[in-house]
């Protein structure tokens, strides 16, 4: 009788009926019985790679016609597909989680960023169970899974020691993960995570260590298991850097690479950018440049300090894209080493939204200083010349390299309205699966078709029900009819966007725009109306870079365009619209939960783990007390006791020389100190930092106050503070502070606490936002910690 296929429809496929016991002996058992069967995916399922790069705009790689070396995106494409007219939406989280489900990123919850969620049901940043992910519905299928890097999914408050994991990436399908779970690290001194459990780099960045390479590593060397151990179960491996996001770090020798290769300019770089990709045939031969954006120098306008300054941080940004290329080389050499990249369907997303903007006009060399309302001069810039790319610096180019990078489109990141912001290159390679490699494919698609694609090349059906639950619809289209029909026509015909009140949408090649804000302005000065918002149309089947409005021309094809939109809006939960950026970074501000919720005292154990930003006591703009309770030991101690944050802002409590020591690190530009008089004897005591807020709004000053069991030791006066966020990539640490210090008086490593740490306390104040009462609350707050 031949074997009965599985029914991959409802995941976890239910196990075979196993043959009744027919006797009291074994070796009397008819029929015999057989050994059980794992699952396994269907006879010729390719191995699947999916790598995807952060923050990279449509004309940065040169597979597409831009300036930074790629040559392993150009291998690729070479030796498989070029698609031209590919799409993301705007930000992070949301692509990723587009990526992974199949479905729009409202339709699944992440309508912004995991830090920026709300408790609207279309931006919650928690991804419904009845929209499962590929990795989830390849695993059911008998894959073997891993994920390598950035993941932007789990929600903030899930990410603590607490749990819950479940949408961490193994309780999302990946049976491997090593990596981070924020929008961005640093690339030298990384927080990581391998499975659920904290982990630091085995080595330090003296050593060689840069965490792009780390990936790698772990990726080929996880790769080879599988190879060796199950050489007949394809695997899925999901590789997405945190390259090439801020901060730009990168060996020095890839920043000399690009040594006076920009100081072209901006403007000329455009052009330049565009001659080749009519070389290459990603865009037609009578393309023209999209209008540049408005408020935003040009090249000419800029004076040499701004010039030189500009032309070093895109030097910094090439060198760190090219150098994350050559990673996914050593990976790309690796399978073909093990005999796999012929039967391994690799897919390369070469950005996950439009080149960002959010350096600034003149760049920065702390984004969250930018975010925050205080730019860089290009003086400030040009003195920290030879330390770009290199541990002190979190640096981001500015709005006019971000345009460059998105030639010949108009806009950036966050712009979800404009090809700028949505429009990557994306590569395809797959010897088995692609007839004629090396061509270029103009249909038009979106990240929400690579589930879709991947599925229907593996042969597996997308599933009706996991785990017991039904699944939303997947709303992407497969990609794998143009594999090898190059001028099959589209099958992707209506898409919408939206992104912090940009919106648009697309029907058959027309597309009717609104851009509602502008990307480098993070912080709002008043409310924007959306009824306000002006209208622009394209026919970018004449027009491929949306470079002519012709809204006026074509009144009513604007109007049934505009309520396409609309319909389109409503049917994937993008409605109320919600175009704060910054601001909603504070859960308070967003109206979300975070793991505190309205505790106002919170005890820690010597032995925490590390806490995310969003999983800490929210110390910002109020009032709060930190008390130690240690023994020093005889000689004294050293080391910290609490700090959050690191070099580019945040706070420490600490011994240093023995005195007890509270820094408050304002943005990386001034670092404000107290010491005690003396060094704290030893024996137990109780060290307490107490933190007075001046109120009248976020931002605002304090006094921080020291004391030893009780005995007033010193303060020092803080004039501003960090109102929304102290960093994405650094911790909330207790007896230690990880990744990059707070300050200059302990060291990046080894800064731990000598002496006993029995318990940290963190209590809060309300918050004192208003002028009036802000003294009376501040003492009301004291007199009940006294």
């Amino acid at each position: 009788m031949p074997e009965r296929p599985p029914d991959r429809t409802r995941l976890p496929i239910a196990d075979d009926h196993q043959p009744d016991a027919t006797s009291l002996d074994v070796r009397d058992q008819d029929p015999a019985f057989e050994p059980r069967q794992p699952v396994r995916a269907p006879k010729g399922a390719p191995n699947v790679v999916v790598v995807l790069l952060d923050d990279m705009g449509f004309g940065a790689p040169s597979a597409f016609g831009g300036p930074c070396r790629m040559p392993t995106a150009e291998r690729l494409a070479d030796g498989g597909l070029r698609y031209s007219r590919f799409h993301v939406t705007a930000i992070c989280s949301p692509t990723r989680q587009a990526l992974l489900t199949g479905r729009n990123h409202h339709s699944v919850g992440m309508g912004v960023t995991t830090e920026m969620a709300s408790s609207s049901p279309g931006y919650t940043g928690i991804r419904p169970l009845s929209a499962a992910t590929l990795a989830q519905t390849l695993s059911g299928n008998g894959y073997n899974t891993a994920a390598f890097g950035k993941w932007h999914q789990t929600p903030a408050r899930d990410v603590s020691a607490a749990g819950p994991f479940d949408r961490w990436p193994t309780g999302e399908g990946f049976e491997k993960f090593y990596g981070f779970l924020c929008a961005e690290m640093n690339h030298w001194y990384p927080v990581l995570f391998d499975g659920t459990s904290p982990v630091e780099p085995e080595r330090k960045p003296e050593d060689g260590y840069h965490l792009s390479e780390d990936l790698v590593d772990r990726a080929i060397d996880w790769m080879q298991d599988q190879r060796s151990l199950k050489p007949d179960s394809p695997f899925f491996m999901y590789l997405p850097f945190g390259a090439t996001h801020a901060p730009y770090h990168v060996p020095r020798e890839y920043r000399d690479k690009y040594r006076g290769s920009f100081d072209h300019g901006w403007n000329e770089q455009r052009e330049i950018t565009l001659r080749k990709q009519k070389e290459l045939g990603v865009v037609p031969q009578d393309a023209e440049l999209a209008p540049w954006a408005e408020g935003v120098p040009h090249w000419d306008d800029l004076s040499a300090a701004e010039q030189r300054s500009a032309a070093a941080l895109m030097e910094l940004y090439a060198g760190f894209a090219e150098h994350t290329d050559d990673q996914v080389g050593r990976l790309v050499d690796a399978l073909e080493e093990a005999g796999s990249l012929d039967d391994t369907l690799f897919v390369y997303v070469l950005g996950d939204n439009g080149a960002s903007a959010e350096g600034g006009l003149g760049g920065t060399l702390n984004e969250h200083r930018f975010a925050s309302g205080i730019p860089d001069t290009p003086e400030f810039i040009l003195d920290h010349l030879d330390e770009l790319g290199d541990a002190t610096t979190h640096a981001h180019y500015p709005v006019g390299w971000a345009l460059a990078m998105n030639t010949p489109y108009q806009w950036t990141k966050q712009v979800a309205s404009h090809f700028g912001g949505t429009r990557d290159g994306m590569v395809v390679h797959w010897p088995n699966g692609i007839a004629e490699p090396g061509g270029v494919r103009d249909q038009f698609h979106h990240v929400i078709d690579i589930v879709p694609t991947v599925l229907e090349a593996a042969g597996i059906p997308h599933p009706s029900a996991v785990g017991g639950v039904a699944q939303q619809p997947i709303e992407g289209t497969s990609m794998l009819y143009s594999f090898n029909e190059p001028h099959a026509p589209d099958r992707h015909r209506l898409q919408y966007f939206e992104m912090v009140g940009n919106r648009g949408i697309y029907r058959d090649g027309w597309t009717a725009v609104t851009r509602h804000g502008t990307p480098w302005e993070m912080v709002q000065d008043g409310r924007r109306y959306f009824d306000d918002d002006e209208w622009e149309l394209y026919d970018t089947n004449t027009d491929w870079t949306q470079a002519h409005d012709i809204s006026a021309e074509h009144p009513g094809k604007l109007a049934e365009l505009k309520q396409l939109f609309l319909v389109e809006a409503a049917r994937h939960n993008v409605f109320p619209l919600d175009d704060r950026m910054t601001e909603r970074e504070n859960p308070q501000e967003a109206g979300r939960l975070d793991l505190m919720g309205d505790r106002r005292s919170v005890t820690f154990h010597a032995g925490a783990k590390r806490l995310t930003e969003e999983t800490a006591p929210n110390v910002k703009n109020r009032s709060h007390v930190l008390t130690a309770q240690v023994t020093v030991p005889d000689g004294g101690a050293e080391g910290v006791l609490l700090a959050q944050g690191g070099r580019f802002g945040g706070w420490s409590v600490y011994l240093h020389e023995g005195r007890l020591c509270y820094a408050y690190n304002y943005f990386g530009l001034q670092v404000h100190t107290a010491r005690s008089a003396d060094p704290v004897p030893a024996g137990p005591h109780e060290l307490r930092v107490e933190f007075g807020y001046d109120g009248g709004g976020v931002g605002r000053g304090g006094t921080a106050a020291l004391s030893v069991d009780g005995a007033a030791a010193g303060e020092v006066v803080v004039p501003a503070t960090i109102p929304y966020y102290f960093a994405f990539d650094e911790t909330f640490d207790i007896g230690v502070d990880r990744a990059s210090p707070v300050t200059d008086d302990y060291p990046v490593v080894d800064n731990a606490f000598t002496g006993t740490l029995h318990r940290v306390r963190v209590d809060l104040g309300e918050d004192l936002y208003d002028d009036a009462d802000a003294a009376q609350q501040r003492a009301l707050f004291r007199a009940g910690h006294e």
